[in-house]
Formats: structure tokens, sequence, C-alpha cells
């Protein structure tokens, strides 16, 4: 018996091995699938890789993430799905369910992103998590709708979330960046100047979006004390055509974003322009004119577009790592 098992024990052992091998080769690969990341470690590095100094900034902000037909709008697949094609921060949007739990969706309803019905806050999350969300094109994924715990555990050395505010107010979304160490992570949106100066007086660590979308009101803004280095001018959907915004903002180290998805985007989207490429000198005109971010529902194919060749010498690069 022993002859005979140690005849066969070398074959029997290799074939183990080998498959332990390829078992691993597996997982290592799959682990490994590259992204575009963001790679800021603190609210400091974050302040100086948005901060307007000339130098290229090869990022776009997806709008709720950027959807497909198999990814949903905020939804954290599809957030990383973002990534494999460009680099990109995440606009999303939070919301409270019944029991106070704050979860990533665009609509008060439920209808129109996933196969359940009644608005998001007349469920606990326990409830939230039964239904599916749907892709761009209506069809049912098996994704969830996630937490904003989930998703800014997720952001960390990935991406940064811009966080709206829906009807989470400005503290809230504040103290949960900082109970998961997460300030060199998010970007909040804030739709008033007063908005900015509780936030900014309550953590000045956090970076805003603020909208100024002309000189007068970055003249009003400055009357908050609110320093420039915490914040991104969000200049509107229309975009103003007279460069002395852009130029203003940039003196003040200020850089400037616009967003793309109620027009240009909507060119593609709606399959009036079949090539997205024949859209590059439109998305151009937003570089050309001083918008240094541009907020879009098409981040894969935007950030492909834009930055296909590689930028050489901006001093943004040492943030980011593919």
């Amino acid at each position: 018996i022993m002859k005979r098992f140690y005849k066969y024990w070398i074959p029997i052992l290799m074939i183990i091995v080998i498959g332990i091998i390829f078992y691993g080769f597996g997982i290592n690969n799959q682990a490994s699938e590259k992204l575009h990341l963001i790679k800021v470690k603190n609210p400091n590095q974050l302040k100086e890789l948005l901060h307007y100094n000339g130098d290229v900034l090869p990022i776009v902000s997806g709008h709720r993430g950027g959807s497909l037909p198999d990814f949903p709008e905020n939804c954290i697949a599809t957030f990383e799905n973002t990534l494999k094609y460009t680099y990109a921060t995440i606009e999303c949007d939070p919301r409270f369910t019944k029991d106070s739990v704050i979860v990533l969706h665009h609509d008060p309803n439920l209808r129109r992103t996933t196969n359940g019905q009644g608005n998001i806050n007349s469920y606990t999350l326990a409830e939230i998590k039964n239904f599916k969300l749907k892709g761009r094109d209506g069809k049912i994924t098996d994704f969830q709708i996630p937490t904003l715990d989930e998703a800014l555990e997720w952001a960390k050395g990935k991406s940064i979330l811009v966080l709206d505010s829906k009807e989470v107010p400005i503290t809230t979304r504040v103290k949960k960046a900082v109970e998961h160490k997460a300030e060199a992570n998010v970007i909040m949106i804030v739709y008033s100047f007063e908005e900015a100066k509780e936030c900014y007086n309550f953590n000045r660590n956090i970076m805003m979006e603020v909208m100024i979308p002309s000189i007068d009101k970055g003249l009003e803004f400055e009357k908050t004390e609110v320093p420039w280095s915490n914040v991104i001018a969000f200049v509107g959907h229309n975009i103003p055509q007279d460069k002395a915004l852009f130029d203003w903002l940039h003196q003040r180290g200020v850089m400037c974003m616009a967003g793309s998805s109620r027009n240009v985007d909507l060119k593609y989207l709606t399959g009036k322009v079949k090539d997205f490429s024949e859209l590059k000198t439109e998305y151009a005109a937003f570089q050309s004119i001083g918008i240094d971010l541009i907020e879009t529902d098409l981040p894969r194919e935007l950030g492909t577009l834009l930055f296909k060749n590689p930028i050489v010498g901006s001093s943004k690069l040492k943030y980011l790592k593919y």
C-alpha cells in the first residue's frame, strides 16, 4: 500500500500546488484590475490638488456617478466602473431613510431608479435594501441603494465624493465625513453663502463647491471671510461667456467648475449625435474659456476624450495613480 501511495503522491501533490497557484493568480488578477485613483491623504493635500495654479487638472466630475445601461446612478459599482476609464470626482445625492440612515439616491421617490414605489423616507434601511436599482436604460440590475457610510469608505484612496445636500443639512454631512476620517475625500455642495459660513465655522478642513456665477457674487462671497482655499466655484450650467469671471477666480487660486449634463451631454444621450468624438470641440470650449472641472453625465466618455493623451508636467499628477 505504501509503495502504491509513494508512486502517486508526487503527481497528486503537483496537481494540488498547481491548483493553488492558479487560484491565487485568479484572485490577484481580479484584485489588481487597474483604476484611475485620486490619492489624497489629508485635507491639505485635497486643497492643494484643487488649488488653481495654471496646471491642467486631468479629472472630470461624474454627475450621479456616471450611469450606464448596466450601471445605475448613485451606485458604488458605477463609481468604480467610472474609475476604470478616467480620473473622476463623484457627485452623489444623500437622503434620509425612515430610520434616519443616509443613503444615496437622487429623487425623493423610488419609482424612476428602482423596482420600488413610494418615497425613500417612507422606508427603513432594511426595507430599502430589498429594492434593486435600474440602469440608465430602465432595466433592473442586481445592485442595491448604497448608504453614505459605504460610499465614504469606498472613496478612501480612490476618489472624491461631491456631496449634494438634498434634505441632509451641511453639518450632518460634515459629521459623517469626520466619523469616517474622510475629510480628504469629500467636497460639500452648498447653495448659499450662509451655508458656506456654517460649514467653515463647523469644520475648517472641508472643501466646498459654492455657486459663483459672476464677479459680483464673488465679491459678495469674499465678505463671508471663508477662505478661497476651501472653495471650488461652480459657475453654472449655462456658462458665462465673459472670460473676466474665470480670470478673476483664477487670480484667487480658485478652480472653476461647470456642468454639461443639461446641454452638451444631451446631444449624445438623446441620440442627436452618434459619435461622441464629434462633441470634442464643444467640450474643449469649456476648457478654453477657463473651466477646470466639468461635471458630466458621461464621465467615462468625456474623461477618455479630453485626457486620452498623457498630461505632462502638471503638479497635480503626484496625486493621481493608475
